[in-house]
């Protein structure tokens, strides 16, 4: 997967929250298991690559889960790591935009 990856807006809907040293975003997707292979290995390689874990928490798992989301989220980011690794992110995802 390159950070030349086309724009996937319309296939992951990402949506981002901050709070007070809070910063959350939720990946939202339609059922595809090629889709959630390509959003675990990308989450996998920010880890490796920005040296931060985010808790993660998915529901596709479920069947029947409406909607398949994935929600990485610092919850304690004193130092503001999670901006950096949802920037880096969602540029291997070719996500442009985020939802507030």
């Amino acid at each position: 997967m390159s950070d030349r990856t086309p724009n996937r807006c319309g296939q992951i809907e990402a949506y981002f929250r901050r709070e007070e040293r809070y910063e959350g975003l939720q990946l939202v997707f339609k059922e595809h298991p090629e889709l959630k292979d390509e959003i675990v290995k990308a989450i996998e390689e920010t880890i490796e690559e920005t040296g931060v874990t985010p808790a993660i928490f998915e529901n596709s798992e479920k069947i029947g889960a409406a909607p398949y989301a994935f929600y990485i989220e610092f919850n304690d980011d004193y130092d503001k790591d999670g901006g950096n690794f949802f920037e880096v992110l969602l540029r291997k995802l070719g996500i442009d935009k985020c939802e507030q």
